[in-house]
């Protein structure tokens, strides 16, 4: 967890201060100059994080303006890489885990091949029932490796959104992600923990999230479907 290049660090200092309203949208990133004396790094490594920004849509750099900080705080948006705890909260949301399972296990075949994981080494699974004011809205599962995150099963209980948690107690970039949406029924223990009729509709997200060493991450989610929407913003053409 120490030999993080300095501008990811520098990275996800900016990040945090973003999602934490330090910087609001619609201001501007201190200059190049004042990040250079307030994390005492080059102004290279400057430049570097705040491309990384760029490039996830947390900021705009305008020619003579500077760096602007964007609004991510809408619908979950597919061209960035957020949580759905996240995007719930910033909805306005209060939200709570209400059921969490940590445990260290030899992950099903399907699992290891979309992780890439070589034979024998295990993954930590994480079962949560995530509520948004007061009512159940995700059944969720991640299946994240377990050489990235020692002692993951001691912080049961300790956190709401995952991506936020692994940030700042491990220090984890998280880079890019896969995902695929599909409408599935729920099954009898669905129904029970989301509290829906048996068959009702739900949104069901399989993700699959990189770092810079590769496959990291592999969630199954399952929403109400009438709770929750993704957005996804289009640009231009090829």
């Amino acid at each position: 967890m120490n030999n993080i290049p300095a501008y990811r660090k520098v990275y996800s200092l900016l990040k945090q201060d973003i999602k934490e309203g330090v910087y609001p949208a619609g201001t501007l990133l201190p200059t190049e100059s004042e990040l250079e004396e307030r994390f005492h790094f080059s102004r290279t490594t400057i430049r570097k994080a705040i491309e990384q920004l760029h490039s996830e849509g947390f900021v705009r750099k305008t020619q003579g303006k500077g760096t602007e900080v964007l609004d991510t705080s809408t619908t979950q948006r597919l061209n960035h890489l957020t949580s759905i705890t996240e995007t719930l909260i910033a909805k306005g949301y209060d939200v709570q885990t209400r059921g969490m399972s940590i445990q260290l296990i030899s992950p099903p075949e399907s699992i290891a091949h979309e992780l890439q994981l070589p034979a024998g080494q295990q993954v930590y699974w994480v079962q949560r029932v995530q509520y948004a004011d007061g009512q159940p809205i995700a059944l969720m599962n991640n299946y994240l490796r377990a050489s990235k995150v020692p002692g993951l099963e001691q912080y049961s209980n300790t956190f709401n959104s995952l991506y936020a948690f692994l940030e700042q107690t491990y220090q984890l970039i998280l880079l890019h992600a896969s995902e695929r949406l599909s409408a599935v029924a729920a099954d009898f223990t669905e129904s029970q923990i989301l509290q829906v009729p048996l068959g009702a509709p739900l949104l069901c997200s399989k993700r699959l999230t990189f770092i810079e060493q590769g496959p990291f991450e592999y969630s199954i989610t399952k929403l109400v479907a009438d709770k929750y929407e993704y957005s996804v913003y289009l640009e231009g053409r090829r």
